[in-house]
């Protein structure tokens, strides 16, 4: 047999060599994807929010499945299960937690001091207690707010607006979102200026909504106001039925709730908070801590108006209003 050159040979051993080389680099190369535990009573893994978040994320460079890990809990409009899926993410040792609602943020918060947790969608974490301050969070907790109970009045000037022989106005609300009490202090103050007069009703189950607007009609309200949260979202053809029933206006501040048969949605844009949250996420896990990151306020709104909705109510909407409009339904 005919034997190799000894350069032959060195360099097939050098091959040898080399070839295995890469194998075990990569091998010790390979990082685990960081974890991300989402908790959102409101919006699912197929909802717009959740697909900007991940645009933002990709955006920043992360390849999902290969950089990152998420691990998103839908509540499907309940807070119920809130509780069990913190603890099951905060058990499961995540990365960073991002939360959608005051009640998912506070009970994450009471869940971990150690764990970041970055706010999507929240409203005033200073009044709850979730921050220090907008500025200077301190903490484990940064991220977003979307004032929402400060857009209460603009939602009432815009139902004025639209319809200026409006006097009485029904309030839906739920005693089970922590701000929906400071957004009926805030609509209390602005109604007088309108000229308005508030009905509000409580409701925190489904079955509690015929009563309720039994008691509006009742009550002769000219439009119903629909405070937003999850649990008012994501049953929004339940409230549509009664209303139209009673020929009532209704106005919210969630826009699928428009496309559903209410007259005016007004709200901060929530895809654009959420892809906002994935560039807090970003800082953190490169190692900024949440306590330095400063809170930031929505700087996007929309406003959709229902025409058709208008038209079955014998409403029609002002051009002011139509000409202010993001999205009209026709």
């Amino acid at each position: 047999m005919k034997r190799l050159p000894p350069l032959a040979l060195l360099g097939l051993w050098a091959w040898v060599l080399l070839g295995w080389i890469p194998e075990t680099t990569s091998a010790q190369q390979a990082v685990a994807p960081r974890v991300i535990g989402v908790i959102s009573p409101g919006f699912g893994v197929d909802s717009d929010e959740a697909q900007t978040f991940r645009e933002g994320l990709r955006a920043a460079g992360y390849v999902d499945g290969r950089d990152v890990s998420i691990d998103w809990w839908y509540g499907q409009g309940s807070y119920n299960g809130v509780a069990d899926a913190v603890a099951k993410v905060v058990q499961s040792k995540v990365d960073v937690i991002v939360v959608e609602s005051v009640f998912a943020a506070l009970a994450t918060k009471r869940a971990t001091q150690t764990i970041p947790i970055v706010m999507a969608l929240v409203g005033d974490p200073v009044r709850v207690g979730l921050v220090e301050n907008l500025s200077h969070p301190g903490g484990n907790i940064t991220g977003l707010t979307n004032m929402t109970a400060e857009l209460g009045p603009k939602r009432l000037q815009l139902l004025k607006e639209a319809i200026p022989s409006v006097r009485r106005v029904g309030v839906l609300w739920n005693p089970d979102t922590p701000l929906h009490r400071v957004g009926l202090a805030n609509l209390n103050a602005a109604a007088p200026q309108l000229g308005l007069e508030l009905v509000p009703v409580a409701a925190q189950k489904v079955e509690q909504f015929g009563p309720a607007f039994s008691t509006l009609s009742r009550s002769r309200v000219n439009a119903v106001l629909i405070l937003d949260d999850a649990f008012m979202a994501s049953h929004g053809s339940i409230l549509v039925e009664p209303a139209t029933k009673g020929r009532l206006p209704l106005v919210s501040g969630y826009k699928p709730l428009c496309k559903q048969g209410m007259l005016i949605c007004y709200q901060t844009k929530t895809t654009d908070l959420f892809r906002r949250a994935a560039g807090y996420v970003d800082k953190i896990l490169k190692g900024v801590s949440p306590a330095t990151l400063p809170v930031e306020q929505p700087t996007k709104f929309e406003l959709v108006v229902n025409v058709k909705a208008a038209r079955a109510l014998g409403v029609t909407v002002p051009e002011s209003i139509l000409l202010q409009a993001d999205e009209v339904i026709r």
